[in-house]
């Protein structure tokens, strides 16, 4: 495997920020939920659900809480009635966007692959 675009001699900085990153967006729905919002921008909850087709109430609220935690989601309550809630991308966030397409480009060269096998 060519070094050219890997570090060669990962310091522990290096391992801790890969930890970091991957705990991150790891789970099925984190990366899903970003590029739902990064492509449809701010979305209410039940529009956000309906866009992530397969995920239940539950999870979907475990994960934008995480990831509101996590400075990538910010939350808003509109003073509507009924009370609405509306999620949106931080800036933070934006910086995931080259990762989530690099993630993509590689799922469509892999699936190519493995049906070509």
């Amino acid at each position: 495997m060519e070094n050219s675009k890997c570090e060669s001699a990962p310091t522990i900085d290096r391992q801790l920020a890969l930890i970091d990153a991957i705990d991150l967006l790891s789970g099925k729905w984190k990366i899903v939920i970003l590029r739902g919002l990064y492509l449809d921008g701010s979305m209410r909850f039940t529009d956000l659900q309906e866009k992530t087709k397969g995920i239940s109430p539950k999870v979907l609220t475990k994960e934008l809480k995480q990831l509101e935690e996590n400075l990538l989601v910010t939350r808003t309550v509109n003073n509507t009635k009924p009370v609405t809630v509306s999620y949106a991308l931080t800036d933070h966030a934006i910086e995931t966007l080259p990762v989530i397409n690099a993630l993509i480009e590689f799922g469509l060269k892999h699936r190519k692959k493995i049906k070509n096998k």
